[in-house]
């Protein structure tokens, strides 16, 4: 998968859209806080994540991700994984 951040973004609206009913987040706002999003959602992008990337996380990168906060963020890991991958 070679998307650009542009894309990513969109895929991620997409995503936050249909699977977390929350539309057009900030690219900068808190998930947790602002739209309540717990570890049981984080979960469950990360594995719309590994369907977008199209190959399956390890352990070490999953634990990673339960930092991130942000969409900001989540394009940053996503690109990270993607050139790890590479």
């Amino acid at each position: 998968m070679n998307l650009t951040r542009d894309e990513i973004i969109s895929k991620l609206m997409e995503i936050f859209e249909e699977n977390f009913e929350i539309e057009n987040p900030g690219l900068d706002d808190d998930l947790r806080n602002e739209y309540d999003f717990d570890s049981i959602d984080a979960i469950e992008l990360l594995v719309e994540i590994e369907k977008m990337l199209g190959f399956p996380l390890d352990q070490e990168k999953k634990k990673e991700a339960m930092g991130i906060r942000t969409l900001h963020q989540i394009c940053d890991y996503i690109e990270s994984a993607n050139a790890e991958k590479a």
